[in-house]
């Protein structure tokens, strides 16, 4: 039944998951976060929107009541340090994007995506670590229009992969061979 300005809405209760063409080639890189908040969140959104590698470093425990089934759906790779790996995966083909606040960072809202990236976000308090920053291919920014002048570590990294999702609405055909662990 519509109501009389349009048609009405019936919620649907956890609707099962759009099927891609291919999983999505999105990678993301976590520093040590100071709080397991954070991880957890990020990892749920990841599992939410079909990105399938998460790499990490420090500890990786989450919290299962914020992570739910998605800590079961990705692949967590736990490191010491993220340079070594940025490094492999530069080797491998990837493209290194930071999400910060930067000089010469792009606009998230007109930021091209390349299919193989690897998306590095900085930590909660520090951003990205100035040794990382020497190593990204590119830095986009989301703009702030208001204050506190930045956002949550698990709120942006939900706003980028939301972006990069939607350049990429079916995933990948043909997913890499390799993602560089």
């Amino acid at each position: 039944m519509s109501s009389p300005t349009g048609p009405s809405f019936e919620h649907i209760r956890h609707r099962p998951p759009h099927p891609l063409a291919g999983p999505r080639d999105l990678i993301v890189a976590c520093p040590a976060f100071r709080s397991k908040v954070n991880l957890s969140n990020i990892v749920r959104t990841c599992g939410c929107f079909g990105i399938r590698h998460l790499i990490t470093c420090g500890s990786s425990k989450l919290d299962e009541k914020i992570a739910r089934e998605a800590a079961q759906e990705i692949s967590i790779e736990v490191h010491r340090s993220l340079p070594p790996v940025l490094d492999k995966m530069r080797h491998a083909g990837w493209e290194l994007v930071g999400l910060e606040q930067s000089t010469h960072s792009e606009c998230l809202f007109s930021f091209p995506f390349v299919s193989k990236t690897v998306l590095v976000i900085g930590n909660e308090r520090l951003g990205i670590d100035p040794e990382i920053l020497d190593q990204l291919d590119r830095v986009a920014e989301i703009p702030m229009a208001g204050l506190p002048h930045s956002l949550n570590a698990a709120t942006s990294t939900a706003v980028a992969i939301y972006e990069y999702c939607r350049q990429f609405p079916n995933g990948t055909p043909n997913p890499p061979a390799d993602v560089g662990s």
